[in-house]
């Protein structure tokens, strides 16, 4: 039994098509499918029971985040394999099949995770590397353009052979339902990200290896949930990374962090005038980012 949780927030019309580009890739073994909708308030659940009977529908009255809304239906799945699967995808044919026999044919494995593909085709970053502060350095301030080492060179990985990795994105995500059994679901600490990095670290503690499995395809739009309150999100992104550094590397290590992100905010705060020269578009966009981070940097003695 192959188990389909997908967390819904105010998607109809994507979760629609995402729920029929399942029905249109059956696999070996049976599967129930679970949607957890988070206090929508557009025609989801409706859409749901009136479209996709046989969908299992579990109402929130409000919004409980992503770790919360996902434990809810592990709970309850009977499945051997959970599936994490975020309702702003479309699972290309025969991506389900491919990820379940994946697991079956790798018994180490823990976890495994889907090629995530942009709507033009372009790759998705979908796995990176343990964050460590070094490497939120690095990121933070892009020298992967110089050398990979906050990512991973997806583009030069090979499309048909799997590679191990330190993280799998949530967005798809298959789970051995004993792993989660072992070790326990996800931490509700987290409202929303970091939830499934904070997974794949205790997957690894607990001695299982994670692989990005590249011949299941899965399209993903991205942040069609999150862009509906883009600031509170991008607060609610590094409030998140704090309390992972502070949970798994202890105080010291997230007053580091938080003085990274406040060196990294200020660089940006300090380049803010340049904009001025953009075209018109751009300079919106980063204005945008300004007034974000200047946020963070208010935000950032409370987190």
């Amino acid at each position: 039994m192959l188990s389909i949780i997908i967390v819904s927030w105010n998607t109809a019309r994507l979760l629609e098509n995402c729920l029929a580009s399942i029905m249109a890739n059956p696999t070996t073994s049976p599967v129930e499918i679970w949607v957890v909708d988070n206090g929508s308030t557009d025609d989801s659940p409706s859409m749901v029971r009136e479209k996709f009977p046989q969908v299992h529908l579990f109402e929130n009255r409000e919004n409980v985040g992503f770790a919360r809304a996902n434990n809810q239906a592990i709970q309850r799945c009977t499945g051997k394999y959970v599936l994490l699967l975020n309702p702003d995808t479309l699972v290309s044919s025969g991506a389900l099949q491919a990820l379940v026999d994946f697991l079956d044919q790798h018994l180490d494995a823990g976890a495994a995770g889907a090629r995530i593909i942009n709507p033009n085709g372009s790759l998705q970053i979908s796995s990176h590397p343990q964050p460590t502060l070094s490497r939120e350095l690095w990121r933070l301030f892009h020298l992967d353009s110089l050398t990979p080492y906050a990512a991973y060179p997806l583009t030069k990985w090979e499309t048909n052979h799997p590679q191990e990795v330190d993280v799998l994105m949530g967005a798809c995500l298959l789970l051995r339902k004993k792993v989660l059994d072992q070790i326990g679901f996800l931490d509700e600490d987290y409202f929303i990200y970091s939830e499934e990095v904070d997974l794949c670290y205790r997957i690894q503690r607990a001695g299982w290896h994670l692989y990005w499995v590249p011949v299941a395809d899965v399209m993903h739009f991205g942040g069609q949930s999150t862009q509906q309150v883009p600031t509170e999100m991008f607060l609610h992104l590094y409030q998140s990374k704090i309390k992972y550094f502070r949970k798994h590397y202890g105080w010291a290590a997230a007053q580091i962090y938080k003085l990274i992100l406040r060196l990294a905010a200020l660089s940006r705060l300090l380049l803010a005038p340049f904009v001025i020269f953009e075209h018109s578009s751009r300079r919106r966009k980063h204005l945008t980012l300004v007034d974000r981070y200047w946020r963070l940097v208010l935000a950032l003695p409370g987190m």
